[in-house]
């Protein structure tokens, strides 16, 4: 699955062609949904030998799949609250992808868990660490990672200078793994191009197709052009997250899944705010939280607080980022302020819900339903434990098909960039001297596309003005920007600044100041003219003011509200329209 195979493109031409293709054919399955779910049916589907497209109303992974904490773990809490399948399997999912399926994607991270109590803590947090170190093991797979290890507070004040002395009297340190979320997705989505899928973004589904009571297809709207297409399947897969429901309703609700939106916001502060060789992870009243290593950077989150406002662009408030400031300076011997922060973003968790009216303690666990005959539903779940989903999602697809379809492979697929990934990190050196980049340069974008290195060796080498680095965004190269657009479905500004890099998040000026430049290198890729060039840097400016704004507020409302000010760059379907369509989706 290196670039020298071929791996399949995800630009403009292959956009145009995917939706030819969709419309031209009967497939076995349309899938609904980009972010990492929807991508990951699609590819299971795609290795089992079936016809598959998927259509994406925004960018691939711009919802809850860009917004996580971007780790990769079994999850501790669930541990504490006996769910010990589900921590089993999220641990197996673990060890997969860091060893066979996306080892250029998802790699070990350490944390440090403070102790504050004296006698029974310790303990207490080795005892469940041992377990979840155990249970990694309990598939017969390697963890991946190392095991824990006991220190004192002098010990942990090595590993954690920053950390108050008197705030803790020891502490654990575990490993578990991390992931760029959004590049995960995106780099799933080309996996599955590559075996036979075809794939749009800015294509929205708008209704269903039904032949009486079964669903037959999914009517779609090109949100560029504003064509309307019809995409005929045997079997649809809804895999939406926090907007199941709103599908659901159209099927008359039987056999419900109901999905409660949780927000969780993050922070992101530059390292040098906090001193540490280690991530961190702390208790709260309600969850956890967690200080992760980031780059040059620290992500700290999470807040899990009930959602029931703009699902598509949820806002973090000043409640919330002082929320998160206050319990990590509970911690600290130094305190972050707000002028600390360099980025902030929320996303929303769907998680079925329960008895319970706090969305801390509903269920992570996911569900599959097959409502109406042609139309299969997946929520829940966690990101750690999509490639399940899709499993379990595609294995319901079977039973909806009138032929025998193979068992999921996909635990054996690595994903695009993968193959040979180890072998060109140990040539790194030899690399940076034949590409006259310097080895750190290297070591980025060995990270970032694995063995497609050589794809974005070839812009450079065509033209060696993009082996300059941005200006205000020294981390990432022009060429970088070019091939989000060449290869990696960037469709607009917004796309590339925020999920094909984390520009938006990790500078101070959230990308502001390279959008005019970033913008000017993907207008020859995508046919921008001056003009459409000019109302994409406004567009992204109006969104991070926007942002920034919804941030000073005191409320979820007031942010809302502040955060809806900003257009969207990509036309939604006229209400008059979506309004004639029987079965149509709002």
């Amino acid at each position: 699955m290196t670039a020298r195979m071929g791996t399949a493109r995800l630009g403009p031409a292959e956009r145009t062609a995917a939706l030819a293709r969709m419309e031209a054919q009967e497939l076995d399955v349309v899938v609904i949904g980009g972010g990492v779910v929807g991508a990951g049916v699609a590819l299971d589907a795609a290795t089992r030998g079936l016809s598959v497209g998927l259509v994406e109303a925004r960018d691939f992974a711009s919802g809850t799949s860009s917004r996580s904490s971007k780790l990769i773990h079994g999850g501790l809490r669930y541990l504490e609250q006996l769910n010990f399948d589900l921590v089993r399997e999220a641990l197996r999912e673990r060890s997969l992808l860091l060893k066979r399926i996306a080892p250029h994607l998802v790699r070990p991270v350490p944390f440090l868990f403070p102790l504050t109590h004296a006698g029974w803590e310790r303990p207490y947090v080795g005892a469940g660490l041992a377990l979840y170190d155990t249970l990694g093991l309990s598939f017969g797979l390697t963890r991946g990672v190392p095991g824990h290890r006991h220190l004192t507070r002098r010990q942990a004040l090595r590993v954690a200078p920053s950390l108050r002395r008197s705030a803790f009297t020891g502490a654990v340190q575990y490993w578990d793994a991390q992931v760029d979320d959004a590049r995960f997705v995106m780099t799933t989505l080309r996996t599955a191009a590559t075996y036979g899928a075809h794939v749009a973004s800015r294509a929205q589904a708008v209704g269903f197709l039904r032949e009486g009571e079964r669903v037959t297809g999914v009517r779609v709207c090109d949100l560029e052009t504003g064509a309307e297409l019809d995409v005929r399947a045997r079997q649809v897969v809804n895999a939406t997250g926090v907007w199941t429901d709103d599908i659901q309703h159209l099927v008359g609700g039987r056999g419900q899944i109901h999905v409660r939106a949780s927000k969780g916001i993050h922070l992101v502060v530059p390292r040098d705010r906090i001193h540490s060789l280690s991530g961190l992870i702390m208790r709260t009243e309600k969850s956890v939280l967690f200080v992760i290593p980031w780059g040059r950077h620290w992500i700290i989150g999470t807040t899990d607080t009930r959602w029931n406002l703009d699902k598509a662009h949820p806002a973090a408030s000043r409640a919330d980022i002082d929320y998160l400031l206050d319990r990590v300076n509970a911690l600290l011997s130094v305190p972050l302020t707000r002028d600390d922060v360099e980025g902030v973003y929320a996303g929303l968790r769907p998680l079925l819900a329960g008895e319970s009216e706090e969305t801390s303690k509903l269920s992570r666990e996911h569900v599959v339903t097959h409502p109406v005959p042609g139309l299969v539903m997946v929520a829940g779940g966690k990101f750690t434990t999509y490639r399940v989903m899709a499993a379990d999602a595609v294995d319901a697809v079977a039973h909806g098909l009138d032929q025998r379809v193979p068992p999921s492979c996909t635990d054996q697929v690595p994903l695009a960039g993968a193959e040979g990934y180890q072998a060109l990190w140990n040539s790194r050196h030899r690399m940076a001297r034949s590409s006259g980049l310097h080895v750190a340069r290297i070591e980025h974008l060995l990270e970032r596309y694995g063995s497609l290195i050589d794809e974005v060796l070839a812009i450079i080498e065509r033209d060696p003005s993009l082996g300059r680095p941005l200006d205000g965004a020294d981390d990432h190269l022009r060429a970088e920007i070019v091939y989000a657009a060449t290869h990696e479905g960037a469709r607009h500004l917004n796309d590339t600044l925020t999920r094909r890099t984390r520009i938006s998040i990790e500078t101070f000026h959230r990308g502001t100041a390279v959008a005019q430049e970033a913008a000017e290198l993907m207008a020859g890729p995508l046919g921008w003219d001056a003009d459409q060039v000019k109302r994409e840097v406004e567009y992204y400016t109006k969104r991070i003011e926007a942002e920034r704004a919804s941030q000073e507020q005191d409320t979820d409302q007031e942010a809302d509200a502040i955060r809806l000010g900003a257009p969207e760059i990509v036309p939604v379907a006229p209400p008059r329209d979506l309004a004639k369509a029987p079965g149509t989706i709002r």
